[in-house]
């Protein structure tokens, strides 16, 4: 029991390991490769942190409010049952 544990320890103390070392250098192309092209009628080419930025078409704000209640709903003329099948 004693040998799990350590087991156990020593994973624990790896996976840390390996997930606090994660980069904070800033994005730059590999070696040998070029940044992206420059958009048609864009000025310059946008930067690594500008394409990792998502657009608002990508990640849109919400415009309607979100019911806080429940309400009663209203009488809908038109929730028919279904037409029965000959």
């Amino acid at each position: 029991m004693r040998i799990a544990i350590s087991r156990n320890v020593v994973f624990a103390l790896l996976v840390l390991g390996v997930a606090a070392c994660g980069g904070r250098q800033p994005l730059k192309p590999v070696e040998g490769q070029k940044m992206p092209a420059v958009p048609v009628g864009a000025a310059a080419a946008p930067t690594a942190q500008q394409l990792m930025t998502p657009t608002m078409q990508s990640r849109p704000e919400r415009s309607v409010d979100i019911l806080s209640q429940s309400e009663v709903r209203k009488d809908d003329p038109f929730d028919l049952p279904p037409e029965n099948q000959p």
